[in-house]
């Protein structure tokens, strides 16, 4: 059975939850997906000290940590550095945002944690007028992948074969289809 999304709650991730986050980074379901645990802690570390404009968020599950969420802008992203390792988010409209998600603890896997945070999170930013929200899971992610469809995201076709180990996906509301 679906996991509400009523039950899932955000809130910004903070210094004091940097040492959750290092514990969570070190694990192999994190280490697979996400680069050098300290590397990836630094980043987020600029977040929550606001040099890097990407909001990073952990969303509970009935009050407790079950996982780490940030939107980053894809307007801010345009920089050299950037578009060297990923071309594609040049093609992007300068207004999408995009989204990145891990759920924190391995035994939390395939629960269909993910597809309610992401369901809940995409209101939210919808809520807060974001009209093109996009994810950019690694394709050999296939549990990612799933979850993400069932949260209403679906490939960009204009963009398969381009976009090296990311399939760029975009949220879609039921009653629209991808546009390019």
């Amino acid at each position: 059975m679906p996991i509400d999304p009523q039950r899932i709650g955000f809130r910004p991730v903070t210094a004091a939850d940097l040492p959750l986050l290092a514990r969570w980074l070190e694990t192999p379901h994190w280490r697979r997906w996400w680069g050098e645990p300290e590397t990836e802690l630094g980043y987020i570390r600029e977040m929550v000290e606001g040099r890097d404009t990407t909001e990073p968020w952990l969303f509970t599950l009935d009050g407790r940590e079950a996982g780490y969420i940030q939107v980053w802008y894809v307007s801010d992203n345009r920089t050299p550095e950037i578009a060297a390792e990923a071309p594609w988010v040049a093609e992007l409209p300068a207004d999408a945002v995009g989204v990145d998600l891990s759920i924190g603890e391995e035994a939390d896997l395939s629960r269909g944690i993910g597809t309610a945070a992401l369901t809940a999170f995409v209101a939210q930013l919808r809520a807060r007028g974001h009209q093109r929200i996009v994810i950019d899971p690694d394709a050999d992610n296939r549990r990612a992948c799933r979850a993400y469809e069932k949260a209403g995201f679906r490939p960009l076709a204009h963009l398969a074969g381009r976009t090296g180990e990311a399939l760029i996906m975009e949220h879609v509301e039921s009653t629209q289809e991808v546009r390019p």
